[in-house]
């Protein structure tokens, strides 16, 4: 917990990147260090101090770590050496010189690790006006990953009832959610996972139709074809590599792929090629890479959409809490070795 400096001063512990990454990050790739932050927020200011109570964990963190490439800039410009990595949060007003938030306001949004941060909001800031449900959501299923899920699926796939859809990843923040919202389209839905511990979540919790766990699988190919005979007509894309190409030999005529994410290959520093892309041109695929941010502009709507299948209890979300600023960063890299079930965040302050 942050102590008092003097009557408007505190410290703040911050977790900052040491230097750039190539491969698997390390523990020791990001450390701490205390600095002082004021409370009060300086006369004639636009900045809003916020104080950090859960901080999300999300595997698009990786790339802002590397080496700056401007293939990946414009997904997440890199962080920068001897500063404070950021991420998404739920986060409350201390004080603010912006006349659309005022002290005790909670938000959801960009700020970096730390006990408190100093924020100019935009537009990848939203007050949170929804408080009947968990806050933590704000960081997984109303927030960036339930955006993802949402934007991915019904405004890139174009989903119709009975269509056969595959989830990679299928367990993790934004994966959960596809599946359910293909169920609810009333789509037959498969989600692949690391662990069988993750298997029985999907098949049990979440309601897939079926589901495999791909470190027992000694051919994916061959999984892909028991679990969907007819072909797959949506696959919803956050692996990459060897489930691509399986993937590929699979996918109906006319099929649709959101491009999400690539965890696969995140830590490989040479990536791995794709060796039947052929397909795409004979069975006429369509695949969409796509950048969440692109449709904030949505979020309204898709509250709107979600909220009362919360309410109804007829969506689930599972989250990996993990207590306290300084277990951030292994519960940030646990990620890359699916050590997680569920959402990981982090519980950084009690509400």
């Amino acid at each position: 917990m942050a102590t008092t400096c003097n009557a408007t001063t505190v410290t703040n512990k911050q977790v900052i990147l040491r230097d750039y990454v190539t491969g698997f990050p390390k523990e020791s790739d990001l450390i701490f260090t205390d600095s002082t932050i004021d409370l009060k927020i300086p006369e004639g200011s636009k900045t809003v101090l916020v104080k950090n109570l859960y901080l999300s964990c999300d595997p698009y963190m990786r790339i802002r770590m590397g080496i700056p490439d401007p293939g990946t800039a414009a997904l997440a410009p890199p962080y920068i050496p001897g500063e404070p990595i950021y991420g998404f949060s739920v986060s409350k007003v201390i004080d603010s010189g912006h006349p659309d938030y005022k002290k005790g306001d909670l938000l959801w949004g960009l700020v970096g690790w730390g006990e408190y941060s100093l924020i100019t909001p935009d537009f990848s800031h939203y007050k949170i006006q929804h408080t009947d449900v968990p806050l933590s959501y704000y960081t997984g299923l109303l927030g960036m990953p339930g955006m993802t899920a949402y934007a991915g699926f019904y405004e890139i796939c174009s989903p119709k009832k009975g269509e056969t859809v595959f989830v990679s990843a299928a367990s993790g923040a934004v994966g959960q959610l596809v599946g359910q919202f293909a169920k609810i389209m009333g789509c037959y839905v498969v989600g692949s996972a690391g662990s069988n511990e993750k298997v029985d979540l999907l098949k049990n919790k979440f309601g897939f139709d079926e589901a495999f766990n791909y470190k027992e699988e000694q051919d994916l190919n061959a999984a892909l074809k028991r679990c969907f005979p007819e072909g797959i007509d949506i696959y919803f894309e956050n692996v990459g590599g060897k489930m691509l190409d399986a993937v590929l030999l699979n996918m109906k005529l006319h099929g649709r792929i959101a491009v999400c994410g690539m965890i696969s290959q995140y830590n490989l520093e040479d990536q791995e090629g794709v060796h039947n892309l052929a397909n795409v041109i004979y069975k006429r695929i369509r695949i969409q890479g796509f950048v969440v941010s692109d449709y904030f502009d949505k979020h309204l709507k898709f509250l709107d959409f979600v909220l009362p299948y919360i309410r109804e209890g007829k969506i689930t979300y599972v989250e990996d809490i993990v207590e306290g600023l300084e277990n951030g960063p292994s519960a940030l890299l646990g990620l890359f070795h699916g050590k997680n079930v569920g959402k990981q965040l982090i519980l950084v302050a009690p509400e």
